[in-house]
């Protein structure tokens, strides 16, 4: 039963990963005029693609590697190169977005990191690359002990969490701080709540109720990868699901 709520959940992320993205990419192409990769206001459109794409989905999907019932037996190396390398992808991304906006930025000589926006985005790549190279360190390469690893590891879960709240309180401010700019004249004010409020706003809820799901399934016990002393027990009920 626990298996068939995982794949549910699983379902569920999914399609809310997915919507998430393509509202996104709706937001920028029917109100903002599309995409170019050129420095101006049409390169921006693309920093929060990138940056929901890769530091929110793929990023939770890369976290979300370790509570897969396959990945409850076996070798776990297998697990912890697809957990790296989805992350890396994920970094590859927001490291794009922060391109896109920070061009633009230059482009326009607009300041950078003024707002809060930035801050909880700039935080949150920033810890994000210290995570993953501390991951790959210590819980990918063999040199590591287990003592050291098993210190490590609940810091590296709760900085997994964390990175994951931060990114969803950037894309939400994000949202808010775009609204404002773009719904500034007489007839589209934000407080009027245009049809482009009402349709990026969704999206935010979107974006926290898909980060709520995910960080559920990370912080549900029943569903993480079992300690060895109970590696039979979860067999188990991965072979009473299928």
């Amino acid at each position: 039963m626990a298996v068939r709520w995982f794949y549910l959940a699983v379902l569920a992320l999914s399609s809310l990963g997915l919507m998430c993205i393509l509202f996104t990419i709706y937001w920028m192409r029917y109100w903002h005029s599309g995409f170019a990769w050129d420095g101006t206001v049409l390169m921006f459109n693309c920093h929060p693609v990138l940056m929901v794409t890769g530091m929110v989905v793929l990023y939770s999907a890369a976290s979300l590697v370790y509570r897969l019932p396959q990945s409850w037996v076996g070798p776990k190396l297998p697990w912890k190169i697809g957990h790296a390398a989805m992350h890396l992808m994920a970094f590859i991304l927001t490291v794009l977005g922060l391109f896109a906006v920070f061009n633009f930025h230059n482009h326009s000589k607009i300041p950078h990191l003024y707002s809060l926006h930035s801050w909880l985005g700039i935080t949150a790549v920033f810890l994000f690359a210290c995570q993953w190279l501390l991951g790959f360190v210590v819980f990918l390469l063999p040199w590591a002990s287990l003592q050291l690893r098993s210190l490590l590891k609940p810091f590296h879960v709760f900085f997994g969490a964390s990175i994951l709240s931060l990114a969803i309180a950037s894309v939400v401010s994000g949202i808010n701080e775009k609204l404002f700019f773009s719904l500034k004249n007489g007839t589209s004010l934000y407080s009027n709540l245009p049809s482009e409020a009402v349709f990026a706003n969704s999206t935010g809820m979107l974006v926290v109720v898909f980060g709520l799901l995910v960080l559920y399934i990370l912080l549900a016990s029943s569903w993480k990868r079992p300690e060895l002393g109970m590696q039979a027990e979860r067999q188990a009920l991965l072979r009473g699901g299928e």
